[in-house]
């Protein structure tokens, strides 16, 4: 059993659901990633997704394009992404961690460093699993059997405009979880509609067999709260990013920027935590 699936077990078996923060690898400052990792497991974060600069994101929306873009500016790639994992293993060996892109920086690693390279180099650096935006299930099969024998999760997104079909394809090579898209739109758009995600879940669960996150949509611990009654995982992105930017932005010194974000991220969770589990 995978970390990811071990982790959603046991909140299961204690009749919770898993907090799940996305944040982008760089940022808001190249060497702050680690210290923000620890810091949101230790807010309450089960399983943290850990997003790979990429320059043309299309899943995401302004705030994650923005640091995407200030990431890439500071030089942040899939091999210092991989170091930052590293880096949290030293601190962390329990707090599962996704990494979620795109399928450029993947296949460019495999380019420079050799075929296989990347997963390799990931099960190395303590990653538990890969979610890649851009992979559709039918076009994947061989490199998600690569990550299974490597103890890799794949993980898939599905969205309201998913058919029974595609719910079949995923359902056959997910694992770990799979990542339902609340609305239509990209990340850090509103509008999120509840009772929409509750009439969705029964079909997913009919062909899929590991837990559903939901994510897109979700700021607060009102929002959570709602979504994590009817999905066994919530997940939040941009909310969190526009608060860890938020956090550096005074003339502090770079290592009071990074504790007064990484302590704003914290609190944030912890929020979250609490609501899920009221």
């Amino acid at each position: 059993m995978s970390r990811i699936a071990a982790t959603l077990a046991a909140l299961k078996a204690q009749g919770r659901k898993a907090l799940i923060p996305y944040v982008t690898a760089g940022d808001p400052q190249a060497d702050a990633t680690p210290a923000i990792l620890q810091t949101l497991a230790e807010g309450g974060a089960d399983i943290i997704e850990l997003g790979v600069p990429f320059s043309d994101p299309m899943a995401d929306g302004p705030v994650i394009q923005k640091a995407s873009e200030r990431a890439l500016a500071r030089g942040i790639g899939a091999p210092q992404v991989l170091a930052m994992v590293r880096e949290f293993r030293r601190r962390n060996a329990v707090t599962p961690v996704v990494l979620m892109g795109y399928a450029n920086p993947i296949e460019r690693y495999d380019q420079r460093e050799g075929e296989g390279a990347f997963i390799r180099d990931a099960v190395a650096a303590g990653v538990d699993g890969l979610l890649v935006v851009d992979y559709p299930p039918e076009e994947c099969e061989a490199f998600a059997a690569r990550l299974k024998a490597a103890g890799l999760d794949l993980i898939f997104l599905l969205a309201p405009t998913s058919t029974d079909e595609r719910m079949r394809q995923v359902g056959r090579i997910a694992s770990g979880y799979v990542y339902y898209v609340s609305l239509k739109g990209v990340t850090g758009a509103g509008h999120l509609d509840v009772a929409a995600v509750a009439a969705m879940l029964p079909r997913i669960r009919a062909h899929v067999a590991v837990p559903v996150g939901v994510g897109f949509g979700i700021r607060d611990a009102a929002s959570a709260r709602a979504v994590a009654a009817v999905a066994d995982a919530v997940v939040i992105g941009s909310r969190l990013i526009e608060i860890l930017q938020a956090g550096t932005r005074d003339n502090a010194t770079p290592a009071e920027r990074i504790h007064r974000a990484s302590e704003a991220a914290r609190g944030f969770m912890a929020e979250i935590r609490a609501a899920l589990d009221a």
